[in-house]
């Protein structure tokens, strides 16, 4: 038992006794979000590709990929590739092939700097 439990006390007497250990509360709800994970305002190309004029990075990497996967955009005999349809090409300056390493630095310049 104290090899599963990683030897502590209050774990192993819990798990004795049948009790439940609780587990840690949510996160409250109005906490605000920082980071990485923070919606930014974005430009007009990302907006009316994404759909909404605030979007984390993550969150618009994820959308760029379900079209991509959607439409099967990936070269097959070179999947780190990608071909850009007219959509694409609006928020990657034009490109007709982009690498998949490089789609996070072709999106920066869309995320507007907050004032």
């Amino acid at each position: 038992m104290a090899r599963v439990l990683g030897g502590c006390r209050a774990l192993m007497a819990a798990a004795k006794a049948g009790a439940k250990v609780e587990a840690p509360a949510p996160k409250a709800a109005g906490k605000r979000t920082a980071g990485l994970l923070k919606p930014l305002r974005v430009s007009r190309a990302m907006e009316k590709f994404v759909g909404a004029s605030e979007i984390s990075r993550p969150g618009a990497i994820k959308k760029i990929w379900d079209h991509i996967k959607l439409n099967q955009l990936q070269n097959p005999s070179n999947k780190r590739e990608i071909q850009c349809d007219f959509k694409l090409k609006s928020i990657f300056d034009g490109r007709d092939k982009v690498g998949m390493l490089e789609i996070a630095k072709l999106i920066a310049p869309h995320f507007l700097k907050p004032n």
